[in-house]
Formats: C-alpha cells, structure tokens, sequence
C-alpha cells in the first residue's frame, strides 16, 4: 500500500521534530530553578495544559485533516468527569483523573461515527455545534453541575512547583503517545487521508476508521487535560468549554506550525505567556492572536517550526556551497 511521503523521509522528519520536542521539554524542566514567582510557574501550568489540548487537536486536525471546533468542550467535559465522580460518588483521584480520558474518548467515539462521513464546514459546524450543546447543558443543570458556579475538585498536590513537573510529566508522555502513533502505518494513513482522501480509501484504507480512532485519542487527550487542570485549579465551570477557549487552542497549533509535532509545543508556550503580557494592556490578546493566525495562515502555514526549519536548510545550503 502506498503512502503519501518515502517512509524513512516520514522518520526522518518525525525523529528531527522529536528531538526539538525534547529540547522544549528540557528547558521547561530546567525553568522553576530561575522562575521563583508563583504567579508565572501558573503561567507556565496553564501553558502546558494548552500544550496538551493542542498537542491532541493537532493530531486529529494537523495530521488528519478533521477540523474539530471541540477541544475546548471536551476539555471541559473531562474536568467535569473528574469533578462528578468527586463531588457526587466522593471517587478518589485515581478513578477520577482515568475518567477524564475515558469518558471523553467514549463521547468523541459515538460523536465521531455520527460526524466524521461530513468534511470541511459541515464538520466543523458540527462539532461548533456539539460543544455549545455540552456547554449550555452543564450551564443549566444546576443541581446537578451547580451551573455557572462551577464544581470543586480536590487537589492532587500541594505544592505549585510538584504541579509545574506533574505537567510536564503529562506533557512528554502525551508527544510520547503521538510521535509513537505517528511512526505506525497510522500515522501515514491519517496523513494519506488528510493529503487525498479520496485517493486513500482507493488504496484500501478504512478512511472512516482511522478518522475516528484519531477523533477518540484527540479527545481523550483533550479531556485527560481538562482533569488535569481541574486538580490544579480546584475548581470547574462552564467557561473552560467556551468558543474563545477553542479558538486560543486553534491559533497557538498555527502560529506553532500545525501537522508538525513540535508546533503546538512552542505555539502554546509562546501564545498563551503572550496573552498574560497582553492582558495588562487592555485585554486585547485575542485580536493580536486571530490577526496572527490570518497571516500564519496565508503567508506562513507551516507556523513558526517551519519558518525556523526552513532558515535551518538555507543555512546548511550555504555552508556546503562556501565548502
């Protein structure tokens, strides 16, 4: 069966990534030892919890080609996983935080054989519309979700500096998981399918069944994130589902470099420290973020990794002509 890149080009591009990966990874572990301010190790929790969500959005969207409008919705679904069984069974963590990823994963596998047979604007529609239906169902069911008041969650730790590693730690193993997808025929399959879909399914590959087994991760991923965030911030609501959450994820993939395995990675880092230097100054990040993304995505689609990637090769280019 073919495949849409040699394989050992696919390697070679997705070993390069994961290294980069691992160098972003590497300086935010070496970060708490110069940044002693509570406030900004906070910055830095959130922006790993973005990572996250964009890491499992860029999967379904950067390498499938399946424009959710829903990552934010199952974030929020899954902080609300770990949230309900707390608050109304007194669950423990350790079932909690699993049914952040179970439970959303479950819901994008029956939402994703309903959706997934639509593309393009039928399918982001969809979703758009899926996540205002979740949200507004939790805003309303007061005595169940307590409504706009949110719903208390127990924390996991203590201490912010043991929550900053937690990230991390759950950061790395998610870039783990889907460079570990992507080096499988899985990964050439939902790149073949994002590349020519139509040509894919041609060539025997299951088109429906591959779409939704990267919808199920991307949204278990999304939603393992929102437990996640729900331990550390102690609290649930409604707004970690809005539209404007979905967008922030959007922009950061791709001024990061989307379909690339280190984009979301400096994308959410860069994007979401920015928005905090910008709040100061009239809350004005999410019209600096969305005139952003519309130059990313007319002049620069591969995001800032590909800017750097490509200066890389003129530089290396240069070098063997002066030699």
């Amino acid at each position: 069966m073919n495949t849409p890149q040699h394989p050992n080009l696919h390697s070679s591009k997705l070993r390069n990534e994961l290294w980069l990966s691992l160098l972003v990874l590497g300086v935010l572990a070496v970060l708490p030892a110069f940044v002693q301010s509570n406030y900004w190790l906070g910055v830095l929790i959130v922006s790993m919890y973005f990572a996250i969500i964009a890491s499992g959005w860029n999967l379904l969207a950067g390498y499938a080609g399946q424009f959710s409008l829903a990552p934010a919705a199952f974030a929020m679904l899954g902080g609300y996983s770990t949230a309900l069984f707390a608050y109304h069974l007194q669950a423990p963590l350790w079932i909690g935080l699993p049914m952040a990823a179970i439970i959303p994963g479950l819901v994008g596998l029956v939402l994703g054989r309903i959706v997934l047979r639509l593309s393009g604007a039928y399918l982001a529609l969809t979703t758009l519309s899926f996540a205002e239906i979740l949200r507004l169902v939790i805003y309303n069911s007061i005595e169940f979700t307590r409504g706009d008041q949110g719903l208390t969650v127990p924390s996991l730790l203590d201490d912010r500096v043991a929550y900053y590693y937690l990230f991390l730690v759950a950061l790395a193993l998610v870039v783990g998981l889907i460079y570990w997808l992507l080096r499988r025929p899985m990964g050439r399959f939902l790149q073949a399918i994002r590349d020519d879909e139509i040509g894919a399914a041609s060539r025997g590959v299951d088109v429906l069944r591959y779409k939704t087994l990267a919808f199920l991760i991307s949204c278990a991923i999304c939603g393992f994130a929102g437990g996640l965030y729900g331990t550390f911030a102690r609290l649930v609501s409604p707004e970690l589902g809005l539209i404007a959450q979905t967008g922030l994820v959007i922009a950061m993939v791709v001024i990061g470099g989307m379909g690339t395995l280190v984009g979301p990675l400096i994308g959410a880092l860069l994007v979401y420290t920015a928005s905090e230097v910008l709040r100061d100054v009239g809350n004005i990040q999410m019209i600096v973020f969305a005139f952003l993304v519309i130059v990313f995505a007319r002049y620069f689609r591969e995001g800032l990794w590909g800017l750097l990637r490509r200066s890389m090769l003129r530089r290396a280019l240069a070098h063997r002509k002066e030699a």
